[in-house]
């Protein structure tokens, strides 16, 4: 679908033009292997600038956030981000294999908001976050979803297809769906920048507190996984 930029409301436009400031970073940045930092589990966050930390010293983005929030809970993990802000599905799909670390035990999948802003066919971006599942999967990571929900510029038509993508490919390939990745952030007072959208410091620890039980499922299955392997080897 075809708009007008200068059209759009202000927080929109204001999203659609972020930098994608985090690619080379990502690709750049060394990642010690587990045996050099002691960690036993390798989480991605595989999104866009939500997860990614737009705006924020890249301490308190939502990988690092995380990571010291499990870490208080007594897990050894090493939270990637993989984030690249102003990506789209089409975009996480062509970047994922150099993305991801060669050694990642799950993934949290966070993509799918700029599909949306820029109204992009619903029905796309099922496919391509379809395709990111599936490859994922072939590498042997465990995956959460991480749902988004569509602004209501586009029409309610628009809005009730797209949000139907998460819990669809959850069911499909079983997976646990953590239902919208900004719940209890949108809208709320110092939670989001001037654009309403991206989180704030605060923002992302309230992320953090919220999806945390369904990061220690993830783990769980995690460790379920690797235990059966053990076993299973002659």
């Amino acid at each position: 679908m075809n708009t007008d930029l200068a059209a759009l409301p202000r927080r929109v436009r204001f999203f659609l033009t972020a930098a994608v400031v985090g690619l080379a970073a990502v690709a750049a940045t060394p990642r010690p292997s587990k045996a050099d930092s002691g960690v036993s589990v390798t989480l991605a966050a595989f999104g866009d600038s939500l997860s990614a930390g737009y705006m924020l010293p890249p301490g308190d983005s939502f990988p690092a956030r995380l990571q010291v929030a499990l870490a208080a809970k007594g897990y050894k993990v090493e939270v990637v981000n993989a984030g690249v802000s102003g990506d789209t599905t089409a975009g996480g799909l062509q970047r994922l294999d150099w993305s991801l670390p060669p050694d990642v035990d799950g993934v949290i999948l966070e993509l799918g908001a700029n599909d949306a802003l820029r109204g992009i066919d619903p029905h796309i971006t099922k496919d391509n976050l379809d395709k990111i599942i599936s490859r994922i999967k072939d590498k042997g990571a465990d995956i959460l979803l991480a749902g988004m929900k569509a602004p209501g510029n586009w029409g309610p038509e628009y809005q009730a297809t797209f949000d139907v993508i998460y819990p669809e490919l959850a069911g499909k390939y079983n997976l646990p769906l953590y239902p919208f990745f900004l719940d209890g952030v949108i809208g709320q007072d110092g939670f989001t920048m001037d654009d309403g959208l991206h989180p704030t410091t605060k923002g992302v620890a309230e992320l953090v507190k919220r999806i945390l039980p369904d990061v220690e499922a993830l783990l769980k299955r995690i460790g379920e996984r690797k235990a059966a392997a053990a076993v299973a080897k002659p």
